[in-house]
């Protein structure tokens, strides 16, 4: 286990999971620049990181995030935010680098905007049963810009997303599982025991089978099915070559769990 490290995201390494928490608890964990650029270092720290398998984001203090510190970001989002040197883009949103291991979210309190869109841009999703979420930019004058305009209607269906885009209303945690917006709600002090306990399932699996799902599914989000269907084949033939491979049909015949090593 790596200890916490301090700043305004912290991570924390236990075994193959990746802790990143926000920590920016004094303002509800509202993204100004240098949240945003350590969030996005944290992604990816991850992706290089051979050792670690999932990410698991939460965040410190009483609320997963307010979403943007307009006052402070405002002049960053006009001029145009660029992911920094060595991150990763946590909402896949821009042309530069972004993970290809899974993260899961694990959201309590207020998670409005950039929280939201920072959940539909992951592959898992908890909350608690006291979260609260909102899309609020067409109250501010403003619409959703980090991904929720693409993704939610795609989640959720066209009508049931703009009920909520339209009107900035809030949404309690059954309406986001109704909406698919998260896989489980639970009690607070459940939530971080539970989405590391997923995290550990997850990790415990082949990292090179993982990863090839995770790249099958996307591509046919965001490139399409027939895309998708024609990398089949190429993908295919990489898994079955690796050593991981090898080692599943050994520890099945040997009745054991496989010792995978991601090759």
């Amino acid at each position: 286990m790596t200890q916490p490290s301090p700043g305004q995201v912290t991570r924390e390494r236990r075994g193959a999971v990746l802790l990143i928490g926000l920590d920016r608890a004094a303002s509800r964990n509202a993204f100004d620049r240098s949240l945003l650029d350590q969030l996005s270092l944290a992604y990816g720290e991850f992706e290089r990181d051979s050792e670690a398998r999932v990410a698991l984001v939460f965040a410190h203090g009483d609320h997963f995030t307010t979403g943007l510190d307009l006052d402070a970001v405002s002049d960053t989002f006009i001029e145009g935010w660029q992911v920094p040197t060595g991150g990763c883009d946590p909402w896949r949103i821009s042309d530069g680098p972004q993970v290809t291991k899974p993260v899961i979210v694990a959201a309590q309190g207020y998670c409005l905007t950039l929280g939201i869109e920072l959940m539909l841009a992951a592959d898992i999703n908890f909350c608690a049963s006291n979260t609260r979420f909102a899309q609020l930019e067409v109250q501010r004058g403003l619409f959703p810009f980090s991904g929720a305009t693409i993704r939610l209607q795609q989640l959720a269906g066209w009508g049931n997303a703009m009920r909520w885009l339209l009107t900035g209303d809030e949404f309690d945690a059954h309406e986001a599982l109704r909406l698919g917006l998260v896989q489980e709600v639970m009690a607070s002090e459940d939530l971080l025991p539970n989405a590391l306990k997923l995290a550990e399932r997850i990790a415990q699996q082949a990292p090179l089978g993982i990863q090839a799902t995770l790249t099958s599914a996307r591509m046919a989000v965001y490139a399409g099915v027939a895309a998708s269907t024609t990398a089949l084949p190429a993908l295919t033939r990489q898994l079955l070559n690796s050593e991981d491979a090898r080692e599943g049909t050994l520890a099945v015949e040997q009745g054991r769990p496989g010792a995978f090593l991601g090759r």
